[in-house]
């Protein structure tokens, strides 16, 4: 989650944290730099499981490691995840696509992708969650450097001097099966990059016979209009982070707009489905009245989008929750409340219904070791109590993946740039 903080917001991960306390210090700022990393991938379904428990005398397992700040993940049917990485700060075009085999084997899949340095708090903002839909990967590319600081506190301004012309867009990549079994990589060049923004197809061949093909599915405004009093050209930014395919659309969590979006996958066509409004502090808490929303990870059961709203700073107990969204009318409601720093959520079919884990990310102001307050929880009903499933420390985590046939859980892990086993039963 890395790229899951947005330049406005309190929001998780790379895209960044999306919060609006920047307005209020340079400190919140930051903190919502650091949140926005741990943003969430989505898994986008759900998922078989007889029974979950955790093994209290296990670690969680680290699978993989040297990951350039990972921010999403997807099991294919080959058995893989596929790991988006967000980038390396100060290194143009260090985005990247992971193929991680069950033993730990890294690939490249597509390096090259978009990194930009996010204003807010200096941080990588790139590639941020992806999911799969038969041979299709999908991919919500965050705001990279597309606004920097403005001249007033809270300000916003357009950078003049983006560094790549498809930040804030959604990428769809086509692979066979065999080019993800045996592809030693592609990347994509920055003229490619340009080819892409300009609505062309592009073939990538990595000379050992592997073929892939990546086109723009939908490319979002960088920003919108802001004005201030003050500042009448001040902008927003755009940050899609969370993506869930249906059957003729796409459905998208903008972390920077605090809105989930529908996007037709054959014309690129697009609306808002619903916004979320800033969320009320409780009576006599401390912290501010009211923090940012901040959507980010967006999966579905029973015909009904769920999608967290990680919050902003002072990421205060409570405020965080999920949402459930018809996805027809828009019509919202809570469906998880009580959380901290929701991040993900994801159904989890078994014998006796459907019970629903909960990826929770840090909410410490500054990264800390061992990090504080990070977990995967387990309900077994919208508003039972939860259980815990983690019994190990996690390290910033911002995405969830379960392998149905062995039962085993992964999670990426933005702070150690590690994916991680958690074992369950």
């Amino acid at each position: 989650m890395a790229a899951y903080i947005n330049a406005n917001d309190d929001g998780p991960f790379s895209s960044h944290c999306l919060t609006r306390c920047r307005e209020r210090s340079m400190h919140t700022a930051r903190i919502r730099t650091l949140i926005r990393r741990a943003a969430i991938a989505t898994l986008g379904a759900s998922a078989s499981l007889t029974n979950i428990a955790a093994h209290a005398d296990e670690d969680c397992a680290v699978v993989a490691s040297g990951l350039r700040a990972p921010i999403g993940s997807v099991l294919t049917e080959e058995g893989n995840l596929l790991v988006s990485e967000t980038g390396t700060v100060n290194v143009p075009n260090s985005g990247r696509i992971s193929i991680v085999s069950p033993d730990g084997t890294r690939r490249t899949l597509l390096d090259g992708l978009p990194q930009g340095t996010n204003a807010a708090g200096g941080d990588a903002s790139g590639p941020n969650s992806l999911t799969m839909s038969g041979r299709t990967v999908y991919v919500a590319i965050g705001q990279g450097d597309t606004v920097i600081l403005g001249p007033v506190m809270g300000s916003w301004l357009p950078n003049p001097d983006v560094s790549s012309p498809i930040f804030t867009s959604i990428l769809a990549i086509h692979l066979s099966s065999a080019a993800e079994r045996q592809t030693q990589g592609f990347r994509l060049t920055e003229q490619q990059q340009m080819s892409l923004a300009g609505g062309k197809t592009v073939t990538l061949s990595n000379g050992g016979g592997d073929r892939i093909t990546v086109e723009v599915v939908v490319d979002f405004p960088d920003y919108e209009s802001n004005p201030l009093p003050d500042l009448p050209n001040n902008v927003r930014n755009s940050n899609p982070f969370g993506v869930l395919v249906g059957q003729q659309n796409l459905f998208v969590t903008n972390g920077g707009l605090n809105r989930l979006v529908k996007v037709d996958r054959a014309s690129g066509a697009y609306a808002t489905l619903a916004s979320f409004d800033s969320i009320q502090n409780r009576p006599g808490a401390a912290g501010p009245p009211s923090v940012e929303p901040v959507p980010t990870g967006i999966s579905q059961v029973h015909g009904e989008l769920l999608v967290a709203l990680f919050s902003g700073a002072p990421f205060l107990p409570g405020v965080s929750r999920i949402k459930a969204v018809d996805r027809t009318s828009g019509d919202q409601s809570d469906f998880i409340t009580g959380l901290r720093t929701a991040i993900e959520v994801l159904p989890v079919r078994n014998r006796n219904g459907v019970d629903y884990l909960v990826l929770e990310n840090n909410f410490a102001p500054v990264p800390d070791f061992p990090p504080t307050g990070a977990s995967i929880k387990r309900f077994d009903t919208p508003d039972s109590s939860a259980a815990k499933v983690n019994q190990c420390t996690l390290y910033r985590p911002t995405s969830m993946s379960l392998d149905q046939r062995s039962g085993t859980l992964y999670v990426t892990e933005l702070l150690r740039g590690t994916l991680v086993k958690v074992p369950i039963d």
